[in-house]
């Protein structure tokens, strides 16, 4: 793929999704990965605006809701995805997870999953190993840290700056591991322009 600008390049992702056989039962899953502030949500909610444009059933699921706090990156959070959203949604059965709140501290409500015909899943971790057999599509998004830690803190407050530098090593461990960035199909920068 030539890079482009944001429009392009997810309009170009998307085209390449759609034209992918579904991997999770009848669902498409396009997985949008990268480090923490690098544009990810994004590039994940164009996706879905794109494909809803379209006529295409496109949700997007933020793992931002799945993590179990600040240290939920590994752990339970896969288990959790599969058993909750990706093991119903294949079996062409609507998916259902309960939402973390990062206020009080714990997991609270739950959110419906209907089945779509696109899902974009949205966060770090997103494209880890597990997901191969399922995903159509990996998305890396990356950008500068100092941007990065510039976006997070803005977010969530100077207050949360030790939260985020312990995400950010906690995130470059797992992705160094994983080979996200290596395994990915297409790699998009912090303004949503291809790169190589």
């Amino acid at each position: 793929m030539t890079t482009g600008s944001d429009e392009g390049a997810l309009g170009l992702v998307l085209e390449r999704a759609l034209v992918a056989s579904p991997r999770l039962g009848p669902v498409r899953v396009v997985c949008v990965d990268g480090p923490a502030g690098s544009g990810k949500t994004t590039a994940g909610d164009g996706l879905v605006e794109r494909a809803s444009a379209r006529g295409v059933r496109a949700l997007v699921v933020h793992l931002d809701d799945l993590y179990a706090g600040w240290s939920g990156l590994e752990g339970t959070l896969w288990p959790r995805l599969a058993a909750q959203v990706l093991e119903p949604l294949r079996r062409g059965r609507p998916g259902r997870f309960q939402r973390y709140d990062w206020t009080a501290g714990r997991f609270a409500d739950w959110v419906d999953v209907p089945v779509p015909e696109l899902l974009v899943v949205e966060g770090c971790g997103s494209a880890q190993r597990a997901c191969d057999p399922i995903a159509v599509l990996r998305v890396w998004v990356e950008a500068d840290r100092a941007l990065r830690l510039e976006r997070g803190l803005a977010r969530d407050g100077e207050d949360a700056r030790a939260h985020w530098l312990r995400w950010m090593a906690d995130e470059a461990a797992h992705f160094a591991r994983e080979r996200t960035r290596e395994r990915a199909d297409v790699r998009l920068d912090a303004f949503g322009r291809m790169t190589p």
